[in-house]
């Protein structure tokens, strides 16, 4: 993943196919500074100057003129991705930002299909790896978001982030248009989140993530009219915020803190672009495409001195919250060897042979993260 010189947000490559971008064909013979002028002009003859905007577009101003168009989304709507779509079209950005982290751009280029079965199919394997890459608490948090979000997919029959998409395609068709990733790693959020717990709600929070039998059937009544009815607060963010609601600490690093450094990688997009003709900075214009609940907090933040570095530290962990990890994989193995003995001698044996719980095993060996 490449990242633009001077910005700390991180940015993605677009469509290799030119016939997907439906940029104009270009008259043989220009010159490359000819043909950057041309497409300069061809963008500036598309770009809307007083554009009629979808009712969930805020627009936000730069010190140095440039502009800022807010997309405020619900990750599961069709109405949210027209909405997108309609944007980009009339603005002909310089910048497009979406909400996502170098850990999910994998969602920008699978198809809808792909990622329906994706999101149903949370198996043991995709729990051992998230607990690998992330420790146990934040592999635990992470199932879970894939848990409530796989269930919103199998209710309403969609996939999560086609707003996402349509962004990553429109910008692809937008002469000049960057392409920036401007949440912060989900990683340093879980970690941080995890951080802010004390010892005893680490310890109800572990438990509820491990046996808890269905933490998201406040979602089981939703319907495609419902979201397109409540975009005003997202439905994915509005679930996480009724599970996480008795731990306040969860809402501050989970929702608060990505205000702040999605604030930080908007304000980074909003910096003057060099016109091809003389390299005169000029102002820029930027979307920026965001889940509804993040627009109170970016608009709040948006004119404040932010201290970025400050939300992405990660405190390494305490002795209490070690001995917390390791009594919990204590409690795994012995749950899992019970089970093996339950089973029977043999059966037992081939339980624990196979690779799936060897590989478990292996999880539960390493030190607590």
């Amino acid at each position: 993943m490449d990242q633009d010189n001077n910005s700390e947000d991180e940015s993605v490559g677009l469509s290799e196919d030119p016939s997907e971008e439906e940029l104009p064909c270009l008259p043989p013979g220009l010159s490359d500074g000819e043909a950057m002028e041309l497409l300069w002009q061809l963008r500036a003859q598309r770009r809307q100057l007083s554009p009629e905007l979808p009712e969930t577009v805020t627009c936000l101003n730069a010190p140095d003129g440039s502009l800022l168009y807010l997309v405020g989304t619900a990750h599961f709507s069709d109405s949210s991705k027209k909405d997108v779509a309609t944007t980009i079209r009339a603005v002909q950005p310089d910048v497009v930002v979406v909400e996502l982290c170098q850990y999910r751009v994998s969602m920008l280029k699978m198809d809808e299909s792909t990622l329906l079965r994706e999101a149903k199919d949370i198996n043991l394997e995709k729990v051992q790896q998230a607990i690998k890459q992330n420790g146990l608490m934040s592999g635990l948090m992470q199932i879970l978001l894939l848990k409530v979000s796989a269930h919103i997919t199998e209710q309403l029959g969609m996939a999560p982030g086609g707003e996402f998409r349509e962004a990553f395609k429109e910008a692809g068709r937008v002469p000049f248009c960057k392409f920036h990733l401007g949440d912060r790693p989900i990683p340093v959020t879980f970690k941080r989140a995890i951080a802010a717990l004390s010892l005893w709600q680490k310890a109800r929070l572990a438990w509820g993530l491990c046996f808890l039998s269905d933490p998201i059937s406040c979602v089981s009544c939703f319907s495609k009219e419902d979201v397109e009815k409540c975009k005003q607060k997202d439905l994915l963010e509005q679930t996480m915020s009724e599970m996480i609601g008795e731990f306040p600490a969860l809402h501050q690093t989970i929702v608060a803190e990505r205000d702040i450094y999605l604030t930080h990688t908007l304000r980074q997009a909003t910096r003057s672009v060099e016109a091809p003709r003389n390299a005169q900075k000029v102002p820029a214009v930027v979307v920026g495409v965001v889940g509804m609940g993040h627009v109170p907090g970016i608009e709040r933040n948006w004119e404040k001195t932010l201290n970025i570095h400050e939300i992405m530290s990660v405190a390494p962990p305490s002795r209490f919250g070690w001995v917390l990890c390791t009594v919990i994989k204590g409690v795994m193995m012995g749950m899992l060897g019970y089970a093996c003995y339950r089973a029977g001698g043999s059966v037992g044996r081939a339980m624990l042979s196979s690779p799936v719980v060897q590989s478990l095993l292996e999880t539960l060996r390493r030190p607590p993260a």
